[in-house]
Order: structure tokens, then C-alpha cells, then sequence
């Protein structure tokens, strides 16, 4: 990492200051590596939810309303109160802000997600229900809002994959492609990692998988978003002796009453929250995302690290680093989704994950590109 003589006092620019969720962590974790180039670092933000790093100072502009959309419209007018009366040298936002110099978008346009992810339910009565939903929330139309005018005003944007930043430009077509930064999350390598068979196996009996058990599994908040409806469907077209483990979200009921409906209840298994992901991977056969949108899925990499066969829906930014026979265009499309599953769940299994080296990633070229901004 080139290093810079000026040190600055930043603002970073979130909803929350926590250690919990994606965005969060790495917000977090940014603000911690800047502080430790001896920058002075604010964290703005609504709720401080977790002890700040060493040498970063929160900002914490409060929330106010009991309705989203005033929650939202608050924040954003109060971190550029913050902003304004700050002082600072430089500002970078990863929340719905409306200026800022560097912006980093961890998941894309609200109207691409609108269109991508409708068909995550099925068709008729739930998906009309869902959408109409969608469209008369005022908070969702805040947040369109938010995105073209903070997207016209920032200086320099950053998306977390090629995949959100085509998704940008198809929203806001006056972006140039060329113009904005990829810079990808890294997934933490060293702790997703294989082992050998005997280990795996010994996994697996402590999780109660059978010997002749080919385990399919995924990991799902969002049931709907991520397909498992679908992925339950493809189940039911695969040989008896394949099963599907869920790891995460809440509530699966609907879930478990389709599984009925399709007999595969017997070969499911919601998980709920699994604090011990890497050995999750380990014990199963194919780790599948099915997702109808997915700005990058740390897990399809992070399967791929423990030694698992993964596979991927084309509308997840990490399925670039899957081969091509790994990748399906439709997670809806439930006769391809059980025929990959099925010819891949026969193959090898891949060599540990490698990040390829020209490919930017993680935490290092943000510091860079701050710092190589002060100094100009």
C-alpha cells in the first residue's frame, strides 16, 4: 500500500456503527485502519451500536419518527448538518447520504432490485401483494430519491462488484461505467478453509448426515430473495437419497408447509442462525445461492475456501470467480437448478479457493484511494 504524508480528518458516513452485518463490519473495520495511519476519523451515524476503534470518534445524530420514511429522510439531512459543520478534509459515505466524496454502494439501485426481485414470489396474488407494497411505501421512494441525487453528486463512486456497478448504470444511465471503482469484500481466507476427509467426516456424523447423504446447502436471511422455494422444488426432482440444509433466517413455516406439499419434508432441515459457518461448509456436498439479486455473496467464496462445490445464480456479483458450469442464469427455473445440482454434486471436489491477484479486494484500496485523494 502506497503510503501518504497528509494526515487527514475524515468523516465515514452510516447508519450504524456496529460489528454486526456485512456492511457495518467493514465500516467498522475501515474506520479502525484509517485510524491506525493516524488520520482522525468520525463515524456519523444514528446509532452507535458497538464500542468504536481505537482513535475513531462516533457522531451520533439520533433517530427520530416512528415511520421509516421519516427515520431515513432524518438521517440523511442530519449527517449533512454534520457533514457541513465538520470540518473535514474528507467525506465517505456507504448510507443514504446526499454528499459526500467517495461513496461506496454495497448493493445497488432500489429500482434494479425492484425489477430483479420480483420474481423471487410466485406469480399472481403474492407477487401483485408484494410489489404493490413496495410502491406505496414512501420510504422506498425516499430512497430512490437518495440514490439519484447522491449518485449525481458524489465525485468518486465504488461499487462492491461488476455486477452492482452495471446495475448502477443501467438505473442511472448518465454514470460512465469507466468512471466507477470495483472494489470487492474478501472474505476472511484464512479462517474458511478445508480439511481432510476423515475430518470432514467426523463433521459430518456429529451433524447427524448419513453416509450415503448428498447434502445440498445454503445459506438464506431473505428466504424468498435467495430462492428457496425454488431450491426446494429442484429437490423433489432429485434422487432420495439428496438433502437440503438451510443455515439462517427465521420463521421458516411456509417453507416447512411446501416441503409437505412437495414430500421432502423428511429431507430438509432449517438450521436457523449457524455461528460456526466453516464447518457448515465442510460437511455439505454442494453450497447452491439461488438468489433472485445479491450485490456479492461472501458465501459462494467462502464454500469455495472450505473445499465445497458451489454454485450460483448469475444475479450474485461473486459468481464471476465460479466457472462458468457452476453458474445457471435462472434461479426460478427449477428444472436447470436440479440438473446442475445433480451433475455437479458428481464431480470433484475444487482445490481451495485462490483470490486472483488482479483483482481488487477488501480493505487496502480504500485506504489508498482516501489517501491518494488528500493529497492531490
Amino acid at each position: 500500500m502506497q503510503t501518504s504524508e497528509r494526515k487527514g480528518r475524515l468523516a465515514l458516513v452510516m447508519p450504524r456503527l456496529s460489528r454486526y452485518g456485512g456492511a457495518e463490519s467493514f465500516a467498522w473495520r475501515l474506520g479502525e485502519a484509517l485510524a491506525r495511519r493516524g488520520h482522525a476519523v468520525d463515524f456519523i451515524c444514528a446509532r452507535c451500536e458497538a464500542e468504536p476503534p481505537e482513535g475513531v470518534t462516533p457522531v451520533v445524530v439520533g433517530r427520530f419518527g416512528g415511520l421509516r420514511v421519516i427515520k431515513i429522510l432524518w438521517f440523511a439531512l442530519m449527517a449533512e448538518r454534520a457533514r457541513r459543520t465538520g470540518g473535514y478534509d474528507l467525506v465517505f459515505g456507504m448510507g443514504k447520504t446526499v454528499n459526500q466524496d467517495i461513496l461506496r454502494i454495497g448493493g445497488g439501485p432500489i429500482s434494479m432490485f425492484w425489477k430483479l426481485s420480483r420474481r423471487a414470489w410466485p406469480a399472481g396474488f403474492p407477487r401483485w401483494f408484494k410489489m404493490a407494497r413496495r410502491r406505496l411505501a414512501p420510504a422506498n421512494w425516499a430512497i430512490h430519491l437518495l440514490d439519484t441525487v447522491r449518485l449525481r453528486r458524489t465525485p468518486r463512486i465504488v461499487a462492491v462488484s461488476h455486477l452492482v456497478r452495471d446495475w448502477t448504470v443501467a438505473a442511472h444511465p448518465h454514470l460512465d461505467p469507466s468512471a466507477i471503482d470495483v472494489i470487492y469484500n474478501r472474505p476472511d481466507l484464512s479462517r474458511f478453509s478445508p480439511v481432510d476427509e476423515a475430518g470432514r467426516q467426523t463433521l459430518r456424523a456429529a451433524a447427524g448426515i448419513g453416509p450415503d447423504q448428498v447434502v445440498i446447502g445454503t445459506a438464506a436471511t431473505n428466504f424468498a430473495l435467495k430462492g428457496v422455494r425454488s431450491l426446494l422444488m429442484a429437490l423433489a426432482r432429485l434422487p432420495e437419497n439428496h438433502v437440503l440444509h438451510v443455515a439462517g433466517g427465521r420463521k421458516p413455516g411456509k417453507y416447512l408447509r411446501l416441503a409437505r406439499e412437495l414430500g421432502v419434508e423428511d429431507r430438509v432441515r432449517f438450521l436457523g442462525r449457524v455461528d460456526d459457518m466453516a464447518s457448515f461448509y465442510r460437511c455439505i456436498d454442494v453450497f447452491v445461492l439461488a438468489t433472485f439479486y445479491d450485490a456479492c455473496s461472501n458465501a459462494v467464496l467462502e464454500a469455495l475456501a472450505c473445499g465445497c462445490r458451489s454454485v450460483s445464480s448469475a444475479l450474485n456479483g461473486s459468481a464471476c470467480f465460479l466457472p462458468d458450469r457452476w453458474v445457471f442464469p435462472d434461479p426460478a427455473d427449477v428444472p436447470e437448478l436440479a440438473a446442475i445440482l445433480l451433475r455437479v454434486s458428481g464431480e470433484d471436489r475444487p482445490a481451495p479457493f485462490v483470490w486472483p491477484q488482479d483483482v481488487p479486494c477488501g480493505l487496502d484500496p480504500y485506504v489508498e484511494m482516501i489517501e491518494q485523494t488528500l493529497s492531490r
